[in-house]
């Protein structure tokens, strides 16, 4: 790859921010959404089934993402292009933001970055996909409204062999409260399987968006990972977009004291 080749020049921004007046103060973001990866970086050198794959992708996220900004009418942000080209999800210093290997699959047009590459990417895509989160969280903000971060994603039923027995992680970083609230309600359903900080937690690295917008100014936030078999067609996106919705919605109805008489519990245990 050539050093400074403008890889925004075909689409632009890389956030696609819907319905930015919504009423609900939760602000829906989905990080993995697209598999797009800029023409002037030839597929990264993957094949077209590798770009079709999850690893460019959280496979029906953006749908789920839509249908649950839409029942809440919250603000949806979206990140436009393939996380191989960049992972919004993590921070220019973890590997994974411009990933070599995906799983077990190699990206060439990864492999010996000029810095200046490495640059542009942060540049053009991170920094400005998070100056548009930020712009929506503070705008609200100045309206009176501390939204609730809600981050959405879909994990593989099988990774590197290994079988993913659950149907829906739950993730938090520190600030546990929405998290543990949702968790409990998750007890309370029926028909899904719901674990905290499954398939992946804070140690694998994926709470960044988490920890870069909400930790330090008290946000209440959670990470939803919902595994993409659940989600592959129309109908099940439409049914966990419900029941996210759901959980969302009861969660939030919880009086602060409780959620943080709860959080309190989940830090002693």
């Amino acid at each position: 790859m050539t050093s400074g080749q403008p890889v925004l020049a075909d689409i632009g921004s890389p956030a696609l921010v819907v319905n930015v007046n919504g009423s609900c103060p939760v602000v829906v973001i989905c990080e993995h959404a697209s598999r797009h990866i800029p023409d002037t970086l030839k597929g990264l050198g993957l094949s077209e089934s590798d770009q079709q794959s999850h690893i460019a992708w959280d496979i029906g996220a953006e749908a789920v993402s839509r249908r649950l900004a839409e029942l809440l009418d919250a603000p949806l942000i979206l990140q436009r292009y393939s996380r191989l080209v960049y992972d919004c999800n993590r921070p220019p210093t973890s590997h994974g933001a411009m990933p070599v290997v995906s799983e077990t699959t190699r990206v060439p047009g990864n492999e010996a970055l000029a810095s200046g590459d490495r640059e542009q990417r942060i540049n053009e895509i991170y920094e400005p996909f998070h100056d548009q989160v930020s712009e929506i969280i503070n705008s609200m903000a100045d309206r009176g409204t501390l939204p609730t971060i809600v981050t959405l994603h879909t994990f593989t039923p099988t990774y590197k062999g290994v079988p993913r027995n659950l149907d829906l992680g739950v993730l938090h970083d520190s600030d546990s409260r929405l998290a543990d609230t949702i968790l409990g309600l998750c007890e309370q359903e029926s028909g899904f399987d719901a674990r905290r900080n499954e398939p992946y937690g804070p140690a694998d690295g994926v709470t960044h968006t988490l920890v870069r917008h909400c930790l330090a100014s008290g946000l209440l936030n959670v990470m939803f990972e919902v595994r993409n078999d659940l989600v592959a067609d129309e109908t099940g996106q439409q049914a966990w977009a419900s029941t996210l919705h759901r959980l969302v919605s009861r969660a939030m109805g919880e009086p602060a004291a409780t959620l943080d008489a709860i959080a309190g519990k989940g830090r002693q245990s």
